[in-house]
């Protein structure tokens, strides 16, 4: 998809790319979703970004591949598989990955680790073999926490359970910006306990989107990601559905965040590299007065503080994946990385593509570059509530 960088780089390089400090298995994972990527080209990635046609085709790939089963399936749940494990190192591997081809592929896996999390967390043991057989026959997840009117306020929820007499509830209420929320087979749902007054009110309970009770209203962005609304309708939860109940499932919601989150910075980080090497070929190859563009000072000057940003954003966030790692009761050093990383990498992503932008002006808008992928992120793609396209419908496989 693009001219080969500097060997010598950090950043990723999808021709050489080879992890040699992950295991076999991990390995073969990330260079085979690398491989997908680049068989279908540059090409396509556009044609689709700008037709929204959803992501099916990356859907099947991975179900094929059983890399989000094997890549995000705790080993107390894997049945024994040697491969399968929860490892922050390989989430935020993948994560940068697919966000190197964009977002919009990114999207569906960081939904999935979103709405995986509430179940791992559980002590539910029926609910997590299930959520694991789904993974394994190649299904997704989703986080069912916001709200159209509140938001992801967990104070405020809408969504209602009560009480059916036989040890169960009946669940009423929608969500609204759910990714994955239309096909997910997990979908890990937060609601509050009709006439329950604090915090025992709040519950997390599984749900699944082929349930007839289970209505996906629209797509609420214009775009490939498929943002669900979606409404429950007198949806029966049994007692081996619920995941927490009390203060355990308020605990659920913000360490469910904390996790999850932490992967925009990676994607950010994968996004803004494919963003660099397609804006400095195109400066490069451009003549302007006799001169390649890459030769002019003030261009030099954006190039390299673009440059020394993204590495720094690489760095910062490799050391926070160490801590991550390490953490435990004497070592919370996570908890200041964590936050800083979600925020502060993310927020350096959108200054490397404003620098970028600045160097390539026009050729930033036309349709067969990548670079007008890039600006269509997670954190600001939901500003425009134009209705989606019919060709953004549909089911994930």
């Amino acid at each position: 998809m693009r001219n080969r960088p500097d060997p010598a780089s950090p950043l990723l390089d999808p021709h050489s790319y080879d992890p040699a400090h992950f295991d076999v298995e991990t390995r073969r994972l990330l260079r085979a979703t690398i491989d997908w990527f680049e068989q279908r080209g540059l090409r396509r990635l556009t044609e689709d970004f700008h037709g929204k046609v959803f992501y099916a085709d990356f859907l099947e790939f991975v179900a094929k591949e059983r890399a989000f089963a094997t890549l995000l399936t705790p080993a107390r749940d894997a049945g024994g598989a040697p491969d399968k494990r929860w490892d922050t190192a390989r989430i935020a591997a993948m994560s940068e990955v697919l966000g190197f081809y964009g977002l919009n592929y990114w999207y569906p896996w960081q939904v999935t680790v979103l709405g995986l999390a509430p179940v791992w967390q559980s002590d539910n043991a029926d609910a997590r073999r299930r959520a694991a057989a789904a993974l394994d026959a190649g299904g997704v997840a989703a986080f069912g926490l916001s709200e159209k009117e509140h938001g992801a306020d967990i104070y405020a929820s809408d969504l209602v359970l009560t009480p059916d007499g036989s040890g169960g509830y009946t669940a009423n209420g929608g969500k609204y910006y759910i990714g994955n929320g239309n096909c997910a087979t997990t979908v890990s749902v937060f609601g509050r306990i009709a006439g329950v007054e604090g915090p025992d009110q709040y519950v997390f309970f599984l749900a699944d989107s082929t349930h007839r009770s289970y209505q996906v209203v629209r797509n609420v962005v214009p775009s490939q990601m498929y943002v669900a609304q979606f409404q429950l309708e007198d949806y029966p939860v049994r007692a081996q559905d619920i995941l927490h109940t009390g203060e355990a499932a308020f605990s659920a919601a913000l360490n469910t965040v904390n996790i999850g989150k932490f992967n925009l910075s990676f994607g950010g980080i994968g996004l803004a590299t494919h963003a660099l090497y397609e804006a400095i070929t195109h400066a490069h190859n451009r003549i302007l007065f006799g001169a390649p563009v890459t030769n002019f000072p003030h261009i030099r000057g954006d190039f390299v503080e673009a440059y020394a940003r993204l590495i720094g954003m690489r760095l910062f966030s490799d050391r926070a994946v160490d801590y991550f790692r390490a953490a435990g009761p004497e070592d919370r050093r996570y908890l200041l990385y964590n936050p800083i990383t979600k925020m502060r990498v993310t927020t350096e992503a959108e200054r490397v593509m404003a620098l970028l932008g600045d160097i390539v002006a026009a050729k930033g808008f036309e349709a067969d570059n990548f670079l007008p992928i890039a600006p269509d992120t997670p954190w600001s793609c939901t500003a425009s509530a134009a209705p989606p396209s019919s060709s953004s419908g549909g089911r994930c496989r």
